[in-house]
């Protein structure tokens, strides 16, 4: 693009920022504060195949936004399935996992996903228990974060 290998690099770097910016916006992502595990590689695939591109000559530029786009469309085919499959949504992002029903620990789940009871006790803190036998459900979401309800907070849920 420019004989200059610095000016090459801006122009290379701003145009791959403003092509992912539009293609996350035109898949629908709104924000990011809650990654899912595809979300995640998605990110981190997305990295690895632009890197150097932003610092190379011009000719490998298409083949930077060419992986880039044929990782967004992955990225939305699996979002796209994991909407429409319970079964591949489950396979893909995992399921929650109870680690405290009724003030009782659930020592089964919490070795099988590695949460120790410091963990519990310092996210029961965090959201206001000091004590986790007064926890009525602690549960470790698909994201990572434990989720802590009051015995108040616990309803029958119906499907909508």
């Amino acid at each position: 693009m420019f004989e200059n290998i610095h000016l090459n690099t801006v122009a290379n770097s701003a145009l791959i920022y403003i092509f992912i910016i539009v293609g996350i916006r035109l898949l629908g992502k709104k924000e990011l504060g809650q990654l899912s595990v595809s979300d995640l590689i998605f990110i981190m695939l997305i990295s690895e195949a632009v890197g150097d591109v932003m610092r190379a000559t011009n000719d490998s530029l298409l083949g930077g936004l060419i992986a880039a786009a044929t990782l967004m469309l992955l990225n939305h085919i699996f979002k796209y399935l994991t909407y429409r499959s319970k079964k591949f949504s489950s396979f893909i992002e995992g399921h929650p996992s109870v680690l405290i029903r009724h003030g009782i620990l659930n020592r089964e789940e919490m070795k099988k996903n590695k949460i120790t009871i410091e963990d519990v006790e310092q996210a029961g803190r965090e959201q206001g228990f000091g004590d986790i036998t007064k926890i009525a459900l602690a549960i470790l979401e698909v994201d990572g974060k434990i989720s802590i309800l009051k015995n108040e907070n616990i309803k029958t849920q119906r499907p909508i």
